[in-house]
Parts: C-alpha cells; sequence; structure tokens
C-alpha cells in the first residue's frame, strides 16, 4: 500500500533517530520518531504509543523493515494477524489511561439512547430499573417537571452513592476471578475501576455544595450496605444481568441530568436554578474536569451527563462481550493501529508537499 518515496521517507526519519545504528527501533527511538511530527501526536499520545510498544515488544527492538511492514499492514487494513507490535495483548492487563477532562461540545451533548430488552434478562433488568426508578421518585417527592437546587442536590447526592457501588463489585468480582482461575482479565477490571471513582468523583464534587444531614448519612450507608450485598450475590450469579442493569441505571441518569440541564437553561434571570448558570463549581471539580477557573455549576452538569452516558454505553456493550474478549474501550490494538496510520498519513502528506515544492521549483 505504501508507494516508494514514502517509504523512503520513512526509512530516513528511522535512521536520524538510529542512534546506536543499529537498525532497529527502540522505545526511546520511536518517542523521537514521533516528536518530529508534534503537529499530529501530543505528549499523551506519544507517551502512550512509547509504553504499549515497550510492552508489546517485552522492552526489546523492531527492525526498521519490520516497523515499514507493520505500517504497510494497517494501511491495507490487514486484520486476523498477531499484531507484529503488541504479540498478544498483554498491555491491556496493565496499561490504562482515562481522562473525562476537556469533553468537547459535541460529546458534552450526549443523544438520550435506550437499548430495548430482547432476552429475558434483559427485561428483568429493564423492569428491576423502572420499579426501583419508581419507587425512588415516590418516596422522595421527586417531581420531573417542578424541583429545586435542594431538591437536585438531595437526589444526585444519594444516587452517587449507590452508582459508585456497581463499578467497584465487578471491578472486585473480576479481580479475585482472575486470581482464581489464573488468567487474563482482558482489561476490563481497571475499566470498571475508573467508572467506580467517576462516579465517586461526582459524589465528591456535589458534596461540597451541600453538606448532607445526619439521617441522610444514615439512610446512605442502610442502602448502600442493601444494594452492595444484593449487587454482588447477583454479580457473582450473573455478570449479564448486571451490566444490563446499570446500563438502564445510567439511561435513567442521562434523561434525570437532561431534564436539570434544561431546567437551568431556561430558569428565567433572578430565579434560583439560573444562579447555577454563572455559580463556579467547587474546585474539586474544575480541577477534575478542567473546567477552566470560571467554570460553572452548569458546566459540571454537563460533564456529569456526558460520564453517565459513556458508562451506559460501557456497561451495555459488557453485556454482549464473551469469555476472552478484550476490553473494547480500551483495545491496544485499535490505540496502536490508530497511531500508525496517522504517521502514515503524516508521511504521505509530506510526500505530496514535497513532490509539490519541486514541480514549483522546476517551474
Amino acid at each position: 500500500m505504501l508507494d516508494l518515496g514514502t517509504v523512503k521517507k520513512i526509512e530516513e526519519e528511522l535512521r536520524s533517530v538510529d542512534k546506536n545504528e543499529d537498525g532497529r527501533l527502540d522505545t526511546e527511538e520511536l518517542t523521537a520518531l514521533l516528536k518530529k511530527h508534534n503537529s499530529a501526536f501530543n505528549d499523551e499520545e506519544i507517551l502512550e504509543f512509547a509504553d504499549l510498544f515497550y510492552a508489546g515488544k517485552g522492552g526489546g527492538t523492531m527492525s526498521f523493515q519490520d516497523f515499514i511492514e507493520a505500517l504497510d499492514g494497517v494501511a491495507a487494513n490487514e486484520s486476523g494477524k498477531v499484531h507484529p507490535i503488541l504479540d498478544g495483548n498483554c498491555s491491556v492487563e496493565f496499561i490504562y489511561r482515562k481522562s473525562h477532562a476537556n469533553y468537547t461540545p459535541e460529546e458534552l451533548d450526549i443523544e438520550l439512547t435506550h437499548e430495548e430488552p430482547k432476552t429475558v434478562l434483559d427485561k428483568m433488568a429493564f423492569n428491576a430499573v423502572k420499579v426501583v426508578r419508581k419507587g425512588f421518585d415516590g418516596i422522595t417527592g421527586w417531581n420531573n417537571e417542578n424541583f429545586s437546587q435542594e431538591q437536585i442536590l438531595q437526589r444526585v447526592i444519594f444516587l452517587e452513592t449507590v452508582a459508585a457501588v456497581p463499578g467497584m463489585v465487578a471491578a472486585i468480582t473480576r479481580h479475585f476471578k482472575s486470581l482464581r482461575k489464573m488468567e487474563r482479565d482482558g482489561g476490563l477490571l481497571h475499566l470498571f475501576l475508573e467508572e467506580a471513582n467517576n462516579e465517586r468523583m461526582h459524589l465528591l464534587s456535589f458534596i461540597k455544595m451541600k453538606d448532607p444531614s445526619t439521617a441522610f448519612r444514615a439512610a446512605v450507608i442502610f442502602s448502600q450496605f442493601g444494594f452492595g450485598s444484593a449487587f454482588f450475590l447477583s454479580y457473582i450469579i450473573s455478570p449479564k444481568f448486571c451490566h444490563r442493569f446499570v446500563g438502564y441505571i445510567e439511561e435513567e441518569a442521562c434523561l434525570t441530568y437532561t431534564k436539570i440541564i434544561n431546567a437551568i437553561e431556561k430558569a428565567p434571570e433572578g430565579s434560583e436554578l439560573a444562579e447555577w448558570k454563572t455559580a463556579l463549581a467547587p474546585n474539586i471539580a474544575r480541577g477534575y474536569w478542567k473546567l477552566g477557573e470560571n467554570g460553572t455549576v452548569l458546566d459540571l452538569m454537563y460533564a456529569v451527563r456526558a460520564d453517565e452516558a459513556e458508562h451506559r454505553d460501557v456497561n451495555h456493550a459488557c453485556t454482549e462481550l464473551r469469555h476472552g474478549e478484550t476490553n473494547p474501550f480500551n483495545d491496544p490494538d485499535v490505540k496502536v493501529n490508530a497511531m500508525l496510520r496517522k504517521y502514515v498519513r503524516e508521511m504521505m502528506s509530506r510526500e505530496d508537499k514535497s513532490t509539490r515544492n519541486e514541480k514549483v521549483a522546476a517551474v
């Protein structure tokens, strides 16, 4: 797939970073190679690619010829082979990077999706969520069309103390299963730990805006013990049911936060909810989501909703995973191939520019 001119340009770049002149690429040289293209790659991408390369090659090196063949393979969209760099995806077991910061406007404008129940387990999970939602709304007196700052905070704080349970239960259960069966986890353990911590950050942000009463804290302890125990037993019996259940819970969370956001944006000036359009979000929230020094409570609500949409999609997707499959949201194959394709495009673009410049010079 790569034309001869592009291959020669790549070979020249490889030789330019080959410090020991052995015709092989190591992690340090790969980093130097990618830094030559700092307009295409940021520091975080380069660091992650270097870590994946080091893990895949076991700290070893790769011949220039093999590297160019790997580039040619991704350019041709070849699949079904053992990846020449990753060699077995072992890195997914210990390399996991995820940032909830710097959401783009497109990522914040989430779509309210619904996964239609198909199997008996799906229908059980869906109906269980509906029963829980209806019961909780009735007990707390929640009205989807009319609520105050106090009611919003009361609701989201309680929900986030419960929402952080499933991810941790899933991570712990998978951790012990990996130990017991002496097998890889496919990187899902990291995914659920991160989900649990993300929900915890929602809570830590909201309690900066309201200090719950003693009775409220007691209710949290009781509900956490009850729900945590029930979810743990359910996860041992059927992880698929539990992930589908959480997926439907997150659908409801996305709907709730959407109603809150709409209420804030439509609130008349001078009203209580309108204050959140300009009121600064807590420091912990501005730091975690990188909202900037002027990040508002409304900005925080948008970020939290985007998180919940991700948890929704993750849990619905994990319901479909088969034993032994890799975490689809942190697949090293996908990440490395995307980086290699970007590098190929960059080199081909340079080749095109070089050719155009030669033609202009000749004229």
